[in-house]
């Protein structure tokens, strides 16, 4: 563990100091950037991830994040769409929001909308107007029903768009791609000013990482790492006040739905013992990061050692950070993203491939860098024909 005292304002909360405990140089400044050639992924860009916790908030963030090495554009191919199990559960989300908070008819703005299938998804349960604001958004790609009820703005959101906040704001998987938080969200507060619009937040819930030495779920772009009391302390301090926040995905994903407020909400305890928490995971992530990686590290040399190849399935942001840190003996990535077929993983050069080249690679051990979808890569493998041990990350 580092336990170095970090001179650095806290990007949540303003206080001064943080405690460093995960230092991780030589890491791809970019996880989801579709690159062709395996020379080009083998000389990507690096960066450093330096991890620094505020003992005043509970928020944690890369305190070296250099967001000029943070390319977000046409590239970026980071949709989970062609799941069926994240399909349902998108489906439902955006169902549950529009009926809670009666969105009906109404205008709903996406704020890091990626490739747009959660907002034409709502646009098709009926909201009245979608508007989508993502540099990596492809209008194209969108095949969709409610097409003439949608707009698609390829670029970032700025203070400038207060004219595009309407009834919702929604905003998921965005927050910890962005390193001044507080500045974000004090922007969006402004932005919707006297309105009574409800924003509606995703993002990983960091406790996990940290109790589970996840290492895999650490990368460049995450810059900003939430747990649900840093979270909802951040809303409250910049002017909303916290309906409801809760856990889903198997208790990956954090959801926080809120209002505005004049001036700033009162704060509550989330719960009261959840700093000591943080810290803990802190302390037990830094404590047991070098064993996890050795420890699967070893998994994949015993593979490669009795003449096998191993393989990982999910070619995004957790399959760069597992083959940066682990990735020596590991022959392909899977990936059923079919975009991204016959590119190579950034920083490692590990060529990504669809499930049906197992049948040549016919490997050992595949490696689910999600558990949440083991039933979906279980039934492939079967249908494949691929006898391999399927393990989760």
């Amino acid at each position: 563990m580092d336990g170095d005292q970090i001179d650095a304002m806290c990007p949540a909360c303003g206080q001064r100091g943080l405690r460093g405990f995960h230092r991780q140089d030589g890491v791809p400044v970019n996880s989801c950037l579709l690159l062709d050639t395996e020379a080009e992924a083998a000389g990507f860009p690096t960066g450093s991830i330096h991890l620094g916790f505020c003992p005043a908030c509970g928020f944690i963030a890369n305190v070296e994040f250099d967001e000029a090495l943070a390319e977000y554009s046409q590239r970026y191919e980071e949709t989970q769409g062609f799941s069926p199990r994240f399909q349902r559960f998108a489906r439902e989300l955006a169902a549950g929001w529009i009926e809670r908070y009666d969105l009906a008819g109404k205008t709903v703005l996406e704020i890091g909308c990626g490739k747009g299938e959660f907002l034409a998804g709502m646009a098709e349960l009926g909201i009245g107007h979608g508007i989508g604001i993502d540099p990596g958004v492809k209008p194209e790609r969108i095949d969709t029903t409610a097409a003439d009820r949608l707009t698609w703005l390829p670029r970032r959101f700025t203070a400038a768009d207060a004219d595009l906040v309407g009834d919702a704001v929604v905003c998921r998987h965005t927050l910890e791609h962005l390193a001044p938080v507080r500045e974000f969200i004090r922007g969006l507060r402004t932005a919707i000013g006297e309105r009574s619009t409800v924003v509606l937040f995703e993002l990983p819930d960091t406790q996990r990482v940290l109790d589970e030495a996840a290492f895999w779920d650490v990368y460049y772009e995450h810059c900003s790492y939430f747990t649900a009391g840093s979270l909802a302390r951040l809303f409250e301090r910049c002017g909303f006040d916290v309906l409801d926040l809760r856990k889903e995905y198997d208790e990956q994903y954090l959801i926080i739905e809120a209002r505005p407020v004049p001036g700033t909400a009162s704060s509550r305890p989330w719960p009261a013992d959840d700093m000591d928490r943080i810290s803990a995971g802190v302390d037990h992530f830094a404590a047991a990061y070098g064993d996890m990686v050795g420890e699967w590290q070893g998994r994949l040399e015993a593979v490669a050692a009795a003449g096998r190849s191993a393989v990982i399935w999910g070619a995004s942001s957790k399959g760069v950070a597992f083959l940066t840190a682990a990735g020596d003996h590991v022959a392909a990535a899977v990936d059923i993203n079919p975009h991204k077929h016959g590119t190579f993983i950034a920083g490692t050069g590990h060529p990504i491939v669809a499930p049906a080249e197992l049948t040549k690679l016919r490997p050992a051990l595949v490696v689910a860098m999600n558990p949440i979808y083991l039933d979906e890569i279980r039934a492939d493998l079967v249908e494949l024909g691929v006898d391999a041990e399927l393990v989760g990350a």
